[in-house]
């Protein structure tokens, strides 16, 4: 995983700034989806050792992970849609604006773009998508790095506003606590309601 294949083809094809991107937060029911587009340097004496899907990796060994693919990154962006959105337009459609967005954001910017999925970008560049991209590719895994731990922080600040459900410990997924909390109290702001209304009874938390 720490060897840059893909992305180091089409620098051989005239690219020089091929970016990778993947989202976090697709399944829980609060919270937003987040996404992370991120250009790595590709020589070998820059490369970040142990970059690989952020779900197989402990918090703590990601948190490493971020801070350097943080400080070695020709380019990263950062980017989130939250739950009104996710409600009014569907996740797969807020996942797809929320990565042309963090791929918009990159400065300087990419000229190529590799998506983790199945996943086309309404973004002028040409693009790629590869099936479990975040375990395979190097830029696609440092950016599924990124992502994660910028939303467990997230949902870290959440949990302080709000907490009866958990979101420190669940991040916004459906775990029995977290349900059991919704059908008690009701839902909070950051709940998205198209994603709760087998169990919420209509109560809102201000």
């Amino acid at each position: 995983m720490e060897i840059p294949t893909l992305e180091r083809e089409y620098v051989s094809r005239g690219f020089s700034a091929v970016a990778g991107v993947d989202e976090v937060g697709r399944g829980p029911l609060a919270g937003p989806v987040v996404c992370a587009a991120v250009v790595m340097p590709l020589s070998d004496a820059l490369l970040v050792a142990g970059v690989n899907d952020s779900k197989k990796l402990s918090a703590k060994k990601r948190e490493l992970l971020a801070e350097r693919i943080r400080a070695a990154a020709l380019a990263y962006a950062i980017e989130e849609v939250g739950a009104d959105v996710i409600d009014e337009i569907n996740i797969l459609q807020a996942t797809r604006l929320c990565m042309k967005r963090a791929v918009e954001k990159l400065s300087p910017p990419a000229d190529m773009v590799l998506t983790d999925g199945n996943m086309t970008l309404d973004i002028g560049l040409p693009q790629r998508s590869v099936v479990k991209g975040d375990a395979l590719v190097y830029s696609i895994g440092a950016a599924s790095i990124l992502a994660k731990v910028h939303r467990d922080a997230l949902m870290r600040d959440y949990a302080a506003l709000y907490p009866e459900y958990g979101f420190e410990r669940n991040a916004g997924y459906g775990t029995a606590e977290h349900i059991r909390a919704i059908r008690e109290v009701g839902i909070c702001p950051i709940h998205r309601r198209t994603f709760v209304t087998k169990f919420w009874d209509g109560r809102e938390k201000t």
